[in-house]
């Protein structure tokens, strides 16, 4: 039938077709992701992921609360494939667009973490201050969330928006739930001390740079800056804090469901959460990955519970009563 040449110019046709044929399905595997995170952190992990999967991630960054407008508005055609890295009570607000997910690896997480539904949780997170050593003495710093409110920080303090950012929504409600009937008494003062910001992760950076004596914000946010020898001090709230996870999902009828899941395994692996706790100052969900030892145990401050389907429930309202407080009704 074929002389050996032909058989052998044959041999090297169909293996290049099947080598070419291989590289564009390799070319074509991909997961879509809606992430606030900090672009640090997407910079650092997606090249891990990449490298570790073959598969392309694209990233679609932008604040919590605009990733829930487009991924709800787009709940007849989604575009994404996984939420990553928003506020947990906002996830558990718009689960009815999420898709449910048992991970590889789900009985390591620690069951305290487990209170989502449709949503699985992704670090843990802190609320802080983070002071600024230069502009504030020891004995001027915020020790309370009531201590917001003095005259003295009144324009010195960076917080992000509460209608616009989860972390933002994530600190008025921990007031709330900590003063409970009296939490608005409480918000409301320190809200009018607050200067606001588009970005919660330029709060730290604000008060890292001096243009803020104090900041609202994240422990890993504000522990990069400590990290970086910057003359900034965290300080955890003596009268109680939420160290609550923040969530990662799979969006219903994602374009790239499979692929979706892939993704959301390795970033709850133990691999990748021994990576954002040492390099990224996050706290792990796992039960077998230790946190920083540069971080105080939680058993150092004072935790108090968060209720995600209370907080998610009433965001709508809180949000309302924020913006009517902002604007003076």
């Amino acid at each position: 039938m074929f002389t050996k040449i032909e058989k052998t110019v044959l041999f090297v046709i169909l293996g290049f077709m099947t080598l070419t044929t291989a590289n564009i399905v390799f070319a074509g595997e991909k997961v879509v992701l809606y992430s606030a995170h900090k672009q640090s952190i997407i910079d650092a992990m997606i090249p891990r992921f990449e490298a570790k999967t073959g598969i392309n991630a694209e990233v679609i960054k932008a604040g919590s609360g605009d990733i829930i407008n487009r991924a709800t508005a787009e709940r007849n055609n989604p575009q994404a494939d996984v939420i990553w890295s928003i506020g947990g009570e906002q996830l558990e607000a718009s689960s009815d667009i999420l898709a449910s997910y048992i991970p590889a690896g789900y009985d390591k997480i620690e069951p305290a973490f487990k209170v989502g539904t449709n949503w699985l949780p992704y670090t843990a997170i802190v609320n802080v201050f983070i002071v600024n050593k230069n502009l504030l003495k020891p004995s001027q710093y915020p020790r309370t969330w009531k201590d917001l409110a003095r005259g003295d920080l009144k324009g010195r303090i960076s917080s992000a928006r509460a209608d616009k950012s989860g972390s933002s929504y994530m600190q008025l409600a921990t007031v709330l739930t900590i003063y409970g009937d009296k939490g608005w008494d409480v918000y409301k003062p320190i809200l009018q001390n607050f200067v606001l910001s588009g970005s919660s992760s330029a709060v730290p950076r604000f008060v890292n740079d001096g243009e803020a004596a104090v900041g609202v914000t994240l422990e890993d946010n504000a522990y990069k800056y400590v990290q970086g020898g910057g003359p900034v001090e965290i300080v955890y709230p003596e009268d109680g804090t939420v160290a609550a996870p923040d969530g990662i999902a799979l969006v219903k009828n994602g374009p790239n469901s499979t692929n979706g899941k892939r993704f959301i395994d390795w970033a709850l692996s133990r691999e990748t959460q021994e990576f954002l706790v040492q390099e990224m100052g996050r706290r792990p969900i796992r039960n077998d990955v230790s946190a920083s030892g540069d971080l105080p145990p939680l058993s150092a401050f004072k935790v108090v519970p968060y209720d995600f389907s209370w907080s998610a429930g009433n965001k709508d309202l809180f949000r309302k009563k924020w913006n009517d407080i902002l604007i003076g009704d």
